[in-house]
């Protein structure tokens, strides 16, 4: 009778500590979540992944206890991308998250089964990622920076601080799709403001940047618009020195990037966008299908005024264009 009632109160035990175990194997869960950049991994730039870690900590991923990094930096060269995004497919990563449509790009040729999520880029319904920014399908969501679409809007604010320009540079990059042709999107806003667009074409090479900023200078350009990429955010002081030895005022599309020393920005909020996209991963981790969440477009725009390049280049900001202003730089 003894041993019967021990059985029993042991079995009993292992009945009451069965879901206990199971939920404790449950908690000890860790997740892998992979990040891809075309950028390098400076202080700027990594503040942008620090705001992503920051909110998913706030919403209870504790890195080295519940979740695990794995970053992957392209350094500006687009033939690295691939064989990343293929380190981290094998790492078996729970979700991939992305900055800029070239590392999309790569993540999304690796893997068709991991969810992608993106934290910056051009429309991914217009690069073939997704079927809609409704209903995306497939392993692709997250944020679009529209960046490209506000090339018009710095054309304007452009003009209207120098009236008399008639020729602009686009500076591109020349490794990525979308910096290989001028939109006729930008083409019609150029010639509505009597202004004629050339675009400068440049690997992610210093030396390519100075020859490039020489060549405007002997083109008669009267001010450049640097497009968004991760690369030349990752060169943004070069390119604004760059600009300044040869009196180009710039618009450029981040804050970051103006804080550097370009004349004007207007563009999304970027350390916005990564904090969002942590809210993506959350969902993603707690069973959401990538393809059922909207890709989202940005909430924030700022603009950015550098009055200590303004000065340096001789210009006055008209005050229409100081009021307007988020942010002006002393």
């Amino acid at each position: 009778m003894t041993t019967r009632r021990a059985f029993i109160g042991t079995f009993g035990m292992a009945i009451l500590a069965a879901p206990l175990a199971a939920g404790a194997q449950q908690a000890r869960k860790v997740w892998r979540i992979g990040l891809l950049d075309y950028a390098s991994s400076d202080p700027a730039r990594l503040a942008l992944w620090k705001a992503f870690q920051d909110r998913l900590r706030e919403l209870g991923y504790v890195d080295g206890q519940n979740v695990v990094f794995q970053p992957r930096w392209g350094n500006g060269q687009v033939s690295r991308l691939q064989g990343l995004a293929t380190e981290l497919v094998a790492a078996k990563v729970d979700v991939l998250v992305t900055a800029s449509g070239v590392a999309t790009r790569a993540a999304k040729q690796a893997t068709s089964s991991i969810p992608i999520v993106t934290a910056t880029g051009p429309d991914p319904v217009a690069g073939g990622f997704a079927a809609s920014l409704a209903r995306p399908g497939g392993n692709v969501t997250g944020l679009t920076t529209i960046s490209f679409e506000l090339a018009p809007k710095r054309l304007e604010m452009l003009k209207e601080l120098l009236p008399q320009v008639s020729r602009v540079a686009f500076l591109t990059d020349r490794d990525t799709e979308v910096g290989r042709q001028l939109s006729a999107r930008d083409v019609d806003a150029a010639r509505s403001l009597g202004i004629i667009l050339q675009r400068v074409g440049v690997r992610a090479d210093p030396k390519d940047y100075e020859a490039a900023f020489a060549a405007m200078r002997r083109d008669g350009v009267g001010a450049v618009i640097v497009v968004p990429n991760a690369s030349f955010f990752s060169h943004r002081q070069r390119i604004a020195e760059l600009a300044l030895t040869h009196r180009l005022p710039s618009a450029v599309p981040s804050k970051e990037e103006a804080e550097a020393g370009g004349l004007i920005s207007y563009g999304a909020d970027y350390s916005d966008l990564f904090r969002r996209a942590a809210v993506y991963v959350d969902k993603i981790l707690k069973g959401a299908k990538p393809g059922d969440l909207p890709i989202e477009q940005p909430m924030k725009f700022e603009l950015v005024i550098n009055l200590k390049t303004a000065k340096a280049l001789g210009l006055t900001i008209p005050p229409s264009l100081l009021q307007r202003a988020d942010k002006v730089i002393q």
